[in-house]
């Protein structure tokens, strides 16, 4: 066989013929190189163990599908019979091992360039584990979103690097359109051997919606049925806490205007900064007191497939998650000059689906800080230790989406996030809709401490101790 006959059956060589004034070069053989070195992966970021059933087809098949105006296999759903038996907490319940001690090539996925757990990358994880768990309840054929992230708070943070278990289930659910589940990250014991309380890095409460698949309209799912005294105990929080939420809905300031002591707080630090630039008066701004609207940070991305949903034309909604969290975590630093370290993700919402190939517009505001520039008596709060000041710093993002050609602008959430920075700063509002993000942040930071006080009083000292000193989250 001829050397021409061997490079043609040949596929990982290729022939490069140089030309050198009128006669040719002999033929060298190159090796291929693939532009990829690791293992592909179905989803971009996403932990392997929560990917199985992510995407069903890839992208290109779907944009042709797409483009012929064929479907992708959703529609087809909405003509089968469901099953709407009531189910059990434990019918829906998944667990996956995340091997993070075990597995040193996961570090460039989960630890940051400081060495700390990346949270974002984690709340993405999580998102992904409550669309198993939904469709454990809710079957097949149904088409679910994410609607809403209750609070989330460390319980007990990380003083190593790991291996970490993911785990949930549906906790409430009437047989409506919502479902709420709760996930739960911890260190993972032995294999059969449930983790501890003192385990608990984190819990957090995602609420999901189901959809018909071709009328994109709310549809029944499954009943939940409680089967034990610590279930309907449960079952009955997830009932309080909805009910909170539709309250809470009702005193927003989009509904009713601030309150009598909030709207004096608003007249007595207008009344500050009018003193602020009074030439008659020798009272200045201090130089570690910030005008909100020098603390925007603002990004613009465009959606790639990679970071779709199972649905395929929509982007994941733990992609969405994780970009506002680190731009919120950005805003911090660059608000404070210091590094921040995570507290809490107050309840966020998502109001719309965002289109794959749609541009994404992220905006986030140090909406608020404590110690505030002032407190409702008109005082000036202290430190309470200036040597060592410590500040925290209550960041909104929010979201809106628009397509490539820039028409119409919809809100696609607003997500909320609480970082401690060593620093003394403040954050002062000036125009009238700066007040209104400053008096909501101040609302939820204050539901935040009623929480916090709860969960601290169930806290050991040592605990304390040791989350303080040696916390590798942020």
């Amino acid at each position: 066989m001829s050397s021409r006959g061997k490079l043609a059956k040949g596929s990982l060589y290729s022939v490069i013929a140089g030309v050198h004034g009128t006669r040719a070069s002999p033929a060298v053989r190159v090796p291929m190189r693939w532009f990829r070195a690791g293992p592909s992966r179905p989803t971009d970021g996403v932990f392997r163990g929560l990917t199985d059933s992510r995407l069903s087809i890839p992208w290109i098949q779907a944009f042709r599908l797409q483009q012929e105006g064929q479907s992708l296999g959703l529609e087809e759903e909405h003509h089968r019979v469901r099953d709407l038996s009531p189910k059990k907490m434990s019918d829906s319940y998944h667990r996956v091992v995340l091997p993070l001690g075990q597995d040193p090539w996961l570090s460039d996925t989960y630890i940051n360039a400081s060495g700390h757990i990346r949270l974002g990358a984690i709340f993405m994880d999580l998102d992904a584990l409550s669309g198993i768990i939904v469709y454990k309840h809710t079957g097949p054929r149904v088409t679910t979103v994410t609607a809403a992230l209750d609070r989330i708070t460390l319980s007990h943070p990380l003083t190593e690097i790991c291996d970490l278990e993911y785990s949930g289930m549906v906790t409430y659910a009437t047989g409506r359109s919502s479902v709420e589940i709760t996930c739960k990250v911890a260190r993972a014991r032995g294999e059969g051997e449930p983790s501890k309380p003192e385990d608990v890095l984190l819990t957090c409460t995602f609420t999901m919606v189901a959809l018909d698949p071709a009328t994109r309209r709310p549809t029944n799912v499954p009943k939940l049925i409680c089967s034990t005294p610590e279930e309907e105990a449960i079952f009955k929080a997830g009932e309080a806490k909805s009910m909170a939420k539709k309250e809470t809905l009702k005193t927003s300031l989009l509904e009713q205007e601030p309150n009598d002591p909030e709207s004096a707080l608003i007249h007595k630090i207008w009344l500050k900064q009018l003193e602020y630039h009074d030439p008659k008066r020798g009272l200045r701004q201090p130089p570690n007191v910030v005008g909100m609207a020098l603390t925007r940070l603002s990004t613009a991305s465009i959606m790639q497939p990679q970071y779709r949903n199972r649905h395929q034309t929509m982007i994941f909604g733990g992609y969405h998650l994780k970009q506002t969290f680190e731009l919120a975590f950005c805003c911090a630093a660059s608000f404070a000059h210091a590094r921040p370290t995570f507290i809490s993700a107050d309840p966020c919402t998502f109001r719309n689906p965002v289109p794959v190939g749609s541009v994404l517009y992220l905006t986030a505001t140090v909406a608020y800080t404590d110690p505030p520039v002032l407190e409702e008596d008109g005082s000036q709060p202290k430190q309470k230790d200036p040597a060592r000041p410590m500040t925290r710093v209550h960041v909104r993002v929010d979201s809106k989406v628009r397509d490539v050609e820039h028409g119409q602008a919809n809100s696609t959430g607003q997500f909320n996030y609480t970082f401690s920075v060593p620093k003394d700063v403040k954050v002062l509002p000036h125009t009238y809709e700066e007040y209104m993000i400053y008096i909501d942040a101040r609302r939820r930071v204050m539901m935040a401490d009623v929480r916090r006080q709860q969960d601290d009083a169930e806290l050991p000292e040592e605990e304390k101790r040791l989350a303080e000193e040696v916390n590798l989250t942020e």
